[in-house]
């Protein structure tokens, strides 16, 4: 055996002996425990100059016999995009900094409607780096208790310093005792949320329902959105030349409601009329290419629509996600 083969393999048998001992007193590592919980639920964008952020408020599931159209159809869709009668969503609000205010358009659901796991609206908001007395002005889309039961807890102004704006007509019918009285028992609990919220900011003065389509900020202006509710309205939102559609409840089911706008939901106050707002408002979105908020599209609810490849119906784009510059 030559010298230098001697020394490879002492030099093998050192290396292996090195190595068994660093396995034997090695500490063994702990398992790593699960975390189990999520980041906070706020994401940021500009549109121009205005500061936009999404607020998450919560998630839970619609059950998929709450949608008006054809039950094999939608059931297809659904399979198709990977959910099953119990679909998923989410809800979100959305927090516009102006510069010299603080806009804050739906509150969530403050916990007083749906599932436990919605109501975080306010816990996100601080989370963001804002205080609700920051916040100057709250506009409601409509008093559904998803967008509007944020507003009060415990009897009280969750926004001690903001007034809140609705359409008139959301507010006339919401805050109608004689409409509640002759509405279905299940539906009472719309008006039951809509009326506790507005008492204490009507003791304050600071209920302001409005008629007109004028800009209420500067930026800031209603948009007609009619069928959904009595007063259903968005906030088109602009800034040196770009723009941003709040649209509230245009759709629930994005899965269903871009490829089919046509199917509607047990929730429209007017479902016809809900439907051929969706179908127009749609076309025009997408042919303008205008950035969407929607409060129950996957949060962050950020994106636009474009027409199908198929010919027949929407795509969903959402915002990607990128840093603020």
């Amino acid at each position: 055996m030559k010298f230098s083969t001697i020394i490879a393999r002492a030099v093998l048998a050192l290396s292996l002996a090195c190595a068994s001992t660093f396995v034997a007193v090695a500490p063994a590592q702990a398992a790593a425990p699960m975390q189990h919980k999520q980041v906070p639920g706020f994401y940021r964008t500009m549109i121009g100059d205005y500061e936009v952020t999404a607020l998450y408020d919560g998630g839970g599931s619609i059950n998929s016999n709450l949608l008006h159209g054809d039950p094999a159809l939608i059931q297809s869709l659904l399979a198709r995009s990977f959910q099953d009668d119990h679909v998923s969503a989410t809800v979100q609000g959305f927090l516009v900094n102006t510069g010299s205010k603080l806009v804050l358009i739906d509150t969530g659901a403050g916990g007083h409607w749906g599932p436990p796991t919605l109501g975080k609206l306010v816990q996100n908001l601080k989370a963001s780096g804002y205080k609700p007395e920051q916040i100057d002005l709250v506009l409601l889309t409509h008093l559904h208790g998803d967008h509007a039961g944020g507003i009060y807890e415990n009897g009280k102004r969750v926004f001690p310093n903001a007034t809140v704006m609705m359409k008139k007509a959301d507010a006339d019918f919401w805050l109608s005792k004689e409409i509640m009285a002759q509405a279905p028992e299940d539906a009472k609990i719309f008006f039951k949320i809509a009326q506790d919220g507005a008492a204490p900011y009507l003791a304050a003065g600071q209920w302001k329902p409005f008629e007109g389509m004028d800009e209420i900020v500067p930026g800031i202006a209603p948009y007609a959105i009619p069928g959904h509710t009595p007063g259903h309205t968005g906030y088109m939102i602009s800034s040196k030349g770009q723009s941003l559609l709040v649209w509230g409840d245009v759709a629930h089911v994005g899965a269903v409601q871009m490829p089919h706008p046509e199917v509607s939901i047990v929730f429209d106050s007017d479902s016809e009329s809900a439907v051929k707002t969706r179908e127009a408002l749609l076309v025009k979105l997408a042919a303008d290419k205008t950035m969407i908020a929607a409060a129950h599209m996957p949060f962050p609810g950020l994106g636009r629509i474009r027409k199908a490849d198929t010919g027949v119906g929407y795509d969903w784009v959402p915002a990607t996600f990128v840093d603020l510059r």
